[in-house]
């Protein structure tokens, strides 16, 4: 990825100060650097600070959050309102109805509510808020199992030697597809086994412990306290506390641990069912992209309780949640409407609904799409890429999560991406964001997230975020998922206040203009991989909103 070496000092010392980039003063605001000289939070984070540290200020706070707060207070509360940006969210839907969603909605002026007629004649029925690909679809299988389904048929029980040159690859893809589909269901069907196995451990030990210490909410204190145990109470005791380590009280370990048994059964059922299409409901075939009459106008999907629209509500509130309005979060963007694009099932999602889901975006008015989804097979990566070039030749910015699995993406390929199996990158509009940690210094990336020199761009908070989810609730999620809105948000703000800069400057600003440690990480969770955090994205970065934004009023001015 090519990056801009301008530094700040050679910017600043640019003759022409005051161009045609912004009818504002220039903010002459002195840029965040030398980050290595702070001291680093030992205290843990109050409550509150949870909630919000994704937004504090690595100097004034010692948490690694984008300086969010200091941009409005300095900068962005002292200017002109900008011009309001479309974003489109990419996922699994949004509760448009939310309590602090519902007035940063984008709605189609072109459409005329419950007509049944495509008024605006962009292929679309009343699709007021944005298209629903996924129809009444939650539930899928994972790319892999797909595939084995497809092509089982043809390659189930040959060997190497039985198959013709012509098959080769297509035989090599299933059998790695079929690895893939093995491992992880036998996982699945284990960590189901464990999670049950503790369960019928901690529940009776648990109501037994009710019973002994009259109270539902005791503590590992109170634990403690218990004068001359039976055999049997040390064991669960000893069991009890440990659990009490995980979470503040045992009924809420029990309703993880039942989460999760929940969690692993879903994903026996849909992810890796080789015998239900769950496809077939839609009518299309998902393997012609030329077939577009499909799906419909219910963004926040099927599920009256809206649970399946969680993560796309959450995404969207990262990026939007309305600002100082006295309820819920404050977003990270105040100028901006959100277009709903409900693409992602709980499984993989198919290659056709992300590349029609982008070109709808482009057509639509989207200047930033964010993208916290991501699959490791992909069965038709063209349609996804020629869709990425028509969004960069609409001046689309996308930015995109980079996954979950601690893995070094310049040797593991996800999708979608922006570079080709070969490392060429054949667009400029991707911007692919890893998950900060809110703990300064050895555990600063997120034990979960991707890196890789190449393929990574920036990181960004994604560790414990506070946001808006479904029927005017708020959870804390976490995951590279959530960083990339917090980044989508920094984009947008830029696009609305300096609209002359395009999607590859608006990418290129984000990178230079972050900050860096030269202290080293762990990656991945394990202690034995460690690395400079300068050596695991292109940029070496972490985002920071302000920075980014007095980097953006001075080569916006430069144009």
């Amino acid at each position: 990825m090519n990056i801009l070496k301008t530094s700040f000092l050679a910017v600043a010392s640019a003759a022409v100060l005051a161009g045609c980039g912004s009818s504002s003063a220039p903010i002459v605001s002195t840029p965040i650097e030398n980050i290595d000289t702070l001291p680093l939070k030992t205290a843990p984070l109050t409550d509150e600070q949870y909630k919000q540290w994704g937004a504090a200020d690595l100097i004034t706070d010692t948490i690694p959050g984008m300086s969010v707060d200091k941009t409005y207070a300095e900068i962005l509360n002292k200017r002109k309102k900008g011009e309001t940006v479309i974003v489109g969210v990419i996922d699994s839907g949004v509760d448009v109805e939310h309590e602090d969603l519902k007035n940063v909605i984008w709605t189609n002026k072109d459409e005329i509510a419950g007509n049944g007629k495509d008024d605006d004649n962009n292929g679309y029925v009343d699709d007021i808020h944005g298209w629903n690909f996924l129809g009444d679809i939650v539930g899928e299988n994972m790319e892999y199992a797909r595939i084995i389904r497809d092509l089982g048929p043809k390659f189930e029980g040959k060997t190497d030697a039985s198959i013709s040159a012509a098959d080769r690859e297509s035989f090599a893809f299933y059998k790695k597809a079929k690895a893939e589909y093995e491992k992880e269901k036998q996982d699945a069907m284990a960590n189901k086994a464990r999670y049950e196995q503790i369960l019928q451990q901690v529940k009776p030990a648990h109501k037994a412990m009710v019973k002994k210490l009259g109270k539902e909410d005791y503590t590992a204190k109170d634990l403690a306290g218990i004068s001359n145990p039976t055999a049997t109470e040390q064991q669960q005791i000893g069991m009890l506390t440990q659990m009490l380590s995980y979470e503040d009280s045992v009924p809420k370990v029990v309703e993880q641990l039942e989460s999760g048994v929940d969690y692993f059964g879903g994903r026996l059922d849909t992810h890796f069912n080789l015998e239900k299409d769950f496809r077939g409901v839609l009518g299309d075939n998902p393997d012609d992209i030329t077939d577009t009459d499909y799906g419909n106008n219910d963004v926040d999907g099927p599920d009256s309780k809206k649970e399946d629209a969680k993560h796309g509500t959450h995404v969207a509130g990262i990026i939007a949640g309305e600002r100082n309005n006295k309820i819920g979060v404050n977003g990270v963007a105040s100028n901006v409407k959100i277009m709903v694009l409900r693409a992602v099932p709980d499984g993989d999602e198919y290659d056709k609904d992300i590349a029609l889901a982008f070109r709808y975006a482009a057509d639509n008015g989207a200047k930033v799409i964010n993208t916290s989804f991501g699959k490791y097979y992909s069965t038709h990566p063209e349609w996804v890429r020629e869709a990425i070039e028509y969004a960069e030749s609409k001046d689309v910015l996308i930015v995109n999560a980079a996954g979950n699995e601690g893995l070094d993406l310049d040797e593991t390929e996800v999708y979608p991406n922006d570079q080709t199996k070969t490392g060429a990158e054949y667009a400029d509009n991707v911007l692919t964001v890893g998950a900060l940690n809110y703990k300064y210094g050895s555990e600063l990336v997120a034990n979960f997230s991707n890196y890789g020199k190449s393929n990574v761009d920036v990181f960004a908070p994604g560790v414990k975020i506070w946001a808006t989810t479904p029927l005017d609730t708020y959870e804390y999620l976490q995951g590279t998922s959530m960083a990339a809105p917090a980044v989508a948000g920094v984009a947008a703000t830029i696009r609305s206040y300096y609209p002359n800069l395009s999607a590859k400057e608006v990418k290129q600003i984000i990178m230079d203009s972050g900050l860096t440690t030269k202290s080293p990480v762990m990656l991945g969770g394990d202690d034995s991989n460690t690395d400079n955090f300068g050596n695991i994205s292109t940029s070496g970065n972490m985002v920071n909103m302000y920075n980014a934004m007095i980097l953006a009023d001075k080569r916006s001015r430069l144009k």
